[in-house]
């Protein structure tokens, strides 16, 4: 069963007319209107905030092709049932080429009809990862034939770090932007 998610933030974004000129700094040259409300909320932790937000930023341009980047993220934040992080994928996920129809697939996961080998290889280490924090050898070696060994060590990386924001969205309450779609119903 999961755990009902809030319908009002536990913490609010801040205000614009609360901030000063190390939060404008913070945010400066960050997604703040695709993704203001993550953004607005985490910058209230500025330490962690000046950390993490370099950390996410590389491996959300980072070596996986944006196709493979985003059906690992839709994949994470449907596991972790994040609202806001499957939104604002969805997002993403179309400007990377992927239709309406797979990322309604991302839902079925790696064993859905329609993917390739790769991806479902890809939506299978997802998984792995999810349930069980290893990739599988069987799973490596496919990605392996795939991949440079950059892309390899950033697909676990990308999986955690998507955890990590599921993680924190859902237990912060962070609401999606108008217009930013929630996870799918399901059968």
């Amino acid at each position: 069963m999961t755990t009902p998610r809030p319908a009002v933030p536990r913490i609010p974004p801040l205000p614009e007319a609360e901030w000063d000129d190390v939060t404008r700094g913070l945010l400066d040259g960050s997604r703040v209107a695709a993704a203001n409300n993550i953004l607005t909320t985490l910058v209230r932790h500025r330490r962690l905030f000046r950390r993490w937000s370099p950390f996410a930023g590389v491996l959300l341009t980072g070596t996986l092709p944006a196709r493979d980047r985003e059906l690992v993220v839709l994949r994470t934040g449907w596991l972790c049932q994040s609202p806001y992080e499957w939104g604002q994928h969805v997002r993403l996920a179309r400007e990377a080429g992927i239709s309406d129809a797979e990322i309604r697939r991302v839902v079925d996961g790696p064993e859905a009809p329609g993917w390739s080998e790769h991806e479902r290889a890809l939506l299978r280490a997802t998984d792995e990862l999810h349930e069980d924090a290893c990739i599988t050898d069987g799973t490596w070696a496919e990605l392996s034939a795939a991949y440079t060994v950059e892309q390899l060590i950033e697909v676990p990386m990308l999986v955690g770090q998507y955890h990590l924001v599921s993680f924190t969205l859902n237990s912060l309450g962070v609401q999606r932007e108008p217009g930013v779609v929630g996870l799918p119903e399901v059968d």
